[in-house]
């Protein structure tokens, strides 16, 4: 065949770019397993990281230091409803928080992980949310309480560096630390303020300075989820326990809205 052909030219083309294609493709189905084990480290790391541990040791292989870590801790993983009542048959792992906040309340799988540090034991409840760019995520370490933050992480995927990107630092999120998802039995979440516009309280975390819609974000996000998993908290936090003479669940509730009716009728 004449190389200077057009036909040539076309054929030898053509053979290349299947053969490139190929190479990648086999890349790729070669690289599949480690890139999925590598992302569920980085799930692993964050939930441990959200009560303090996943730090990896100078030296030590990442991925079975995270593993061993999370067997160490992490003593119990389950999914619930809006409800409060556990599901049956449900990963907690690998149930996808954006596709559950895309349903109705009463359809959505919320994940559970429960770990012990000692003699503490904690809830770590898994946040999605929208930032100014795109998603934001995390996960909030609550206290058996029920009510009281022991830690707490969060990340991006594209805010702005020096600005919204300070959320996935720790010194936004030890900001969190020992606030209170409720007051007394009233659910009312953990507000992100803008700085220096409010007195700090034990409900509420100063935002990032420039940073104003992602912190907003933040603040959606945690109101959003935490509403989800509220009955959740009220079932199972020593803080409402009949055991120690505090209300009930329901009789909670209802005292939620009793308040509410009032505050309505005063306007």
């Amino acid at each position: 065949m004449n190389r200077n052909s057009n036909t040539y030219t076309i054929i030898y083309s053509a053979v290349l770019v299947v053969l490139v294609a190929a190479g990648l493709a086999l890349l790729s189905i070669a690289l599949r397993s480690p890139q999925q084990a590598n992302i569920r480290t980085e799930k692993m790391q964050s939930i441990l990281a959200s009560f303090g541990k996943g730090i990896v040791p100078t030296g030590e292989a990442k991925n079975s230091y995270i593993e061993n870590e999370y067997a160490t801790y992490i003593v119990d993983t389950y999914t619930v409803g809006v409800d409060g009542e556990k599901k049956q048959g449900e990963d907690a792992f690998d149930v996808d928080m954006k596709y559950q906040l895309s349903l109705p309340a009463e359809q959505r799988t919320l994940p559970v992980f429960e770990a012990k540090d000692g003699n503490k034991n904690i809830y770590i409840l898994p946040l999605y949310g929208t930032g100014l760019w795109g998603p934001i995520w995390g996960y909030l370490a609550v206290d058996s309480d029920g009510s009281t933050v022991l830690g707490s992480v969060f990340s991006h995927s594209g805010e702005t560096p020096g600005l919204g990107a300070e959320i996935a630092t720790p010194m936004f999120s030890n900001r969190f630390i020992d606030k209170q998802i409720f007051e007394g039995e009233r659910f009312v979440s953990i507000a992100v303020v803008k700085p220096g516009s409010a007195a700090l309280n034990s409900h509420n975390v100063d935002g990032i300075s420039g940073g104003t819609l992602t912190s907003q974000g933040v603040n959606d996000m945690l109101r959003d989820n935490l509403t989800d998993y509220k009955a959740f908290l009220m079932k199972n936090g020593t803080k409402f326990s009949t055991d120690n003479g505090s209300v009930t669940v329901e009789e909670a509730e209802l005292a939620a809205q009793e308040e509410n009716t009032e505050v309505e009728d005063t306007l």
